[in-house]
């Protein structure tokens, strides 16, 4: 059986110093608060179908969101399945994503996933965790990702904001990103599960960043009890 291309690191977590646990009212005031500022949060990847998504989001490993929907606004016009994707080509493909950080072994992955899609799935993407991490290019916050976005289902996909945020608040702790998505699994509460991870991604982006979380314009400020909170004396 051939073995699955290794996948480019879907995104490099570094540690944060530990903070105690929120508690339950806590998470509740936490998350109301996100859904009172942004009803309806949104991925930032551009794509219109779940196989845009899922080739948009194997593409953003250690690259911006922004920088992907540079280089596949002009291909996603005219290469939206599998099929259209095998007639590109690897080679074409590859000139395409050229700007995107390893662009060569992810226009290896995309063509390989494509081949495995229309050979095993009719050219469809999964519902499916399973059949989705044993395409080339896919880990498990990419199969998160295209669950959750596409497909609708509560999923926790863990990236280097998520892990941050999660741990700084005391959200759910953890070491690694698995601990973390199992934390959020276990604490955020049913009417915010769909859309937490975008929250928490979103607020880690522009708010709670890694060098200086910009905790003076911070939502949930009086909640956090991280050391690196920093706010005016």
């Amino acid at each position: 059986m051939p073995r699955k291309p290794a996948a480019p690191s879907e995104d490099i977590v570094t540690p944060v110093p530990p903070t105690p646990p929120m508690s339950a009212a806590e998470i509740e005031a936490l998350f109301a608060r996100f859904r009172e500022a942004n009803p309806e949060p949104k991925g930032e990847l551009q794509a219109d179908n779940p196989y845009k998504l899922l080739v948009a989001v194997v593409l953003s490993a250690q690259t911006t969101d922004a920088g992907v929907n540079r280089a596949t606004r002009p291909l996603f016009e005219t290469v939206d399945s599998p099929a259209k994707m095998l007639d590109y080509g690897e080679e074409r493909l590859a000139e395409a994503i050229r700007t995107i950080g390893l662009y060569r072994n992810k226009a290896k992955n995309v063509i390989a996933l494509s081949e495995i899609l229309v050979r095993e799935h009719g050219g469809t993407v999964p519902r499916d965790r399973a059949a989705l991490e044993a395409l080339p290019g896919v880990g498990r916050k990419t199969a998160n990702v295209v669950l959750n976005i596409a497909f609708g289902e509560p999923t926790m996909a863990v990236d280097t904001h998520v892990f941050r945020v999660a741990n700084r608040l005391g959200l759910a702790p953890g070491k690694t990103p698995l601990e973390v998505e199992l934390g959020l699994e276990r604490v955020v509460p049913d009417a915010y599960r769909l859309n937490a991870h975008h929250w928490l991604i979103l607020h880690g982006r522009y708010v709670c960043k890694a060098r200086r979380p910009e905790c003076e314009r911070c939502i949930v400020a009086d909640l956090c009890r991280s050391p690196e909170k920093r706010l005016p004396m």
